[in-house]
């Protein structure tokens, strides 16, 4: 999923951080095709709870693309509603980067959607930030289609009251479907007697077995900048907490990054990383997903990625052709030593409504249908991922990045939310370049914080 960002987690305990080992229970590969698919795209429209009174029709721009999975799930609700009402629902399917080539572009314009999607840190920094969307608090009181259920009764507040989800005014601006953590994933067909690593000495120990059998340790699309930083954000945010992140990042001074010398120690394991050989050769020299299918093809043994990791490896693997699968495990990093901060990054996805919508009412209708049970579930069973409610099924792959979850850990975005400062200019200009540079060994731990102090200064003095 190659948004930008989408996010990962710990547990509440240390050794669930340390690794819920085994995504996976049974032996063998799993299958290529999800076996609940055909009889969710099948099954009868369920009702919806509540129906636009005025407007008879709406546009949704989608962030995925009409024949991939939640694509699949996506149409047969807009299907579902249009037959449950008889509203017209015109729909785009644009792919991940419809807010910066096309609902951002469309804001001055009268074409704007009425509705659309995409993960909380994008749609801050792109249409939040210069003011393009519109509360849905509201929605939290629509009806979902069963009995008086609303949507605040059956999606929890923890995935959508977050600072990240709100505007300048303290309104939230979406309402999430879909929930992405992220982990370490592993092959265990291929990978055996694992044992998930309590310390950063015992994650390294695991590459190094992993080298020592012939694959490489780690894969590593390098061109995603967000990609590359998630291995510093995930280890930093255990020393300074949820939240800290964004704190060092505001400061104006830039001097945050030298006076706690814990940010600087978190970039140890990843100048380690990129020093040691455990990257995997060309990484940094790819076109994505290259490197990710090239993990699929047990070239490497390990790969830190989004909950949507077995969606995108299987369908690569079904495209070519054969039976063979992946049994898909996962754990988490470990916690570094020192660090005091149980982490869980989340990343929700969700629905948001333009401030210049022609057709709020029909767009905020759908969005509490698509939370319907019966509709929402194909999230899991169509596009094996985490949905925002939790009593929907959890894929088998899944179930140990949802255990994290659910955890009484400190919960935060993706990143800490880092990519949404100053609508994203803040990590295109000062973190990835220098992250980049850490995670290719051009840059020791000391010179990475420093220079992020400088280029941090020199940023704030010109963005306002």
């Amino acid at each position: 999923m190659r948004s930008t960002r989408v996010a990962a987690l710990a547990a509440g305990s240390a050794l669930v951080l340390a690794g819920c080992g085994g995504g996976s229970s049974g032996g063998g590969e799993a299958p290529l095709a999800l076996p609940g698919a055909d009889q969710y795209l099948t099954a009868p429209c369920p009702e919806v709870g509540t129906k636009p009174a005025a407007d008879k029709e709406f546009t949704y721009w989608s962030m995925w693309t009409k024949d991939e999975p939640q694509g699949k799930v996506l149409s047969k609700a807009v299907d579902c509603f249009q037959q449950k009402t008889g509203v017209k629902v015109e729909v785009q399917w644009l792919g991940r980067k419809l807010l910066t080539q096309n609902v951002a572009p469309a804001l001055n314009t009268d074409t704007v959607p009425d509705l659309f999607d995409q993960d909380v840190s994008q749609v801050k920094a792109a249409i939040v930030a210069p003011g393009g969307t519109q509360s849905v608090q509201d929605v939290l009181d629509y009806k979902v289609g069963e009995g008086d259920k609303t949507v605040r009764d059956v999606v929890p507040e923890k995935f959508w009251n977050l600072p990240a989800n709100k505007d300048d005014s303290g309104q939230i601006f979406e309402i999430p479907y879909e929930l992405i953590g992220n982990a370490w994933w592993y092959n265990k067909d291929t990978v055996t007697d694992f044992q998930a690593p309590k310390t950063m000495d015992e994650l390294f120990a695991l590459f190094d077995k992993a080298k020592q059998s012939g694959v490489a340790a780690v894969s590593q699309d390098g061109d995603i900048d967000f990609y590359n930083a998630y291995f510093y954000t995930q280890i930093a945010e255990r020393y300074v907490g949820a939240g800290g992140l964004e704190k060092v990042a505001l400061d104006k001074t830039g001097q945050a990054w030298l006076s706690d010398p814990n940010l600087a120690k978190a970039a140890e394991p990843v100048e380690k990383l990129a020093k040691g050989g455990y990257l995997i050769d060309g990484w940094d020299a790819s076109k994505f997903p290259q490197v990710q299918q090239r993990w699929a093809d047990g070239e490497a043994a390990y790969v830190f990625l989004g909950g949507w990791a077995p969606s995108e490896t299987r369908e690569y693997l079904a495209k070519q052709g054969g039976d063979k699968g992946i049994d898909y495990a996962t754990f988490q990093f470990p916690q570094p030593e020192g660090a005091t901060h149980q982490v869980v990054e989340q990343l929700p996805i969700g629905m948001a409504v333009s401030k210049k919508a022609k057709h709020p009412e029909a767009a905020k209708a759908f969005i509490a249908y698509l939370l319907n049970k019966d509709i929402l579930s194909g999230i899991s069973t169509v596009a094996d991922n985490l949905t925002s409610r939790p009593d929907m099924p959890v894929p088998e792959s899944m179930k140990d990045i949802k255990t994290v979850l659910d955890s009484d850990a400190e919960h935060t975005i993706f990143m800490d939310g880092l990519d949404a400062l100053s609508g994203g200019k803040w990590v295109e200009s000062v973190f990835y370049p220098l992250n980049n540079d850490l995670l290719k060994g051009k840059l020791t731990a000391k010179q990475f914080v420093e220079q992020l102090a400088a280029k941090q200064a020199e940023f704030w003095k010109t963005t306002s």
